[in-house]
């Protein structure tokens, strides 16, 4: 097993929703409250620094992805309800009304998704908890490759970001479904310190951007690293 050198942080289907569009965190609580059984009752997630996330006020949660569990083990061990930002693909079927009615927002991909973005700031002026995945799609899990949005939430809205890393989803396979990690098993959720993306000058420019998007590399890079290094992963 590789070591990581430890290092400091630096009734209706829909719930009640605003005519924009804003999910409601009645729905995103309902939506937590289904985690917090399926996650628990599934397997045994170990949570550590949860106390980091900010009790009020808008916060982004920026976590690694490298599972298709990540997402709701986040739902069922944030301290807060949490609204994701989901794939629009993903929205299918009975799934469609489903992760709506619990919170969750739609996003296409392949454009700039005036709606999406639109809802997911409408969550954060609200003084809710906005759920992204930076690295836009399943992968390795480790912040390598970050899209551009994170940078733009954070420093459109203020919010701080608080850093997440979800580990122990793809260790193993189970038996009963290989698809998932075996039933029981261990999954480490791990909360990092809460951090401003923005230099402080307020600009909004391509360059502010792509300067904050190296900033938030960094802090996220470095959380990973630390929460390997404290949950021996």
């Amino acid at each position: 097993m590789r070591r990581h050198p430890c290092r400091g942080e630096a009734g209706r289907t829909v719930t009640e929703s605003s005519a924009k569009g804003v999910p409601s965190e009645r729905g995103a609580a309902v939506g937590r409250g289904m985690g917090i059984g399926l996650m628990y009752g599934l397997w045994r997630p170990r949570v550590l620094g949860a106390w980091r996330v900010p009790a009020s006020g808008p916060v982004i949660l920026a976590v690694n992805h490298s599972h298709m569990i990540d997402g709701p083990m986040l739902m069922g061990t944030a301290p807060r309800p949490v609204h994701f930002l989901i794939k629009k693909e993903a929205f299918v079927g009975p799934l469609d009304p489903f992760l709506l009615g619990i919170g969750q927002l739609k996003v296409d991909r392949t454009s700039a998704d005036r709606t999406a973005i639109t809802n997911a700031l409408g969550v954060l002026t609200g003084g809710g908890v906005l759920g992204i995945f930076p690295e836009g799609t399943r992968g390795e899990g480790d912040f390598a490759s970050l899209r551009a949005g994170l940078a733009y939430f954070a420093v459109r809205s203020g919010a701080p970001i608080v850093p997440v890393a979800v580990l122990g989803s793809t260790e193993r396979r189970g038996r009963l479904i290989r698809a998932l990690p075996p039933l029981r098993s261990r999954v480490d959720v791990v909360f990092g310190d809460a951090f401003a993306a923005g230099d402080g000058s307020g600009r909004r420019t391509r360059r502010a951007m792509d300067e904050a998007t190296v900033r938030i590399q960094e802090r996220l890079t470095a959380h990973l690293e630390n929460a390997k290094c404290l949950t021996g992963r």
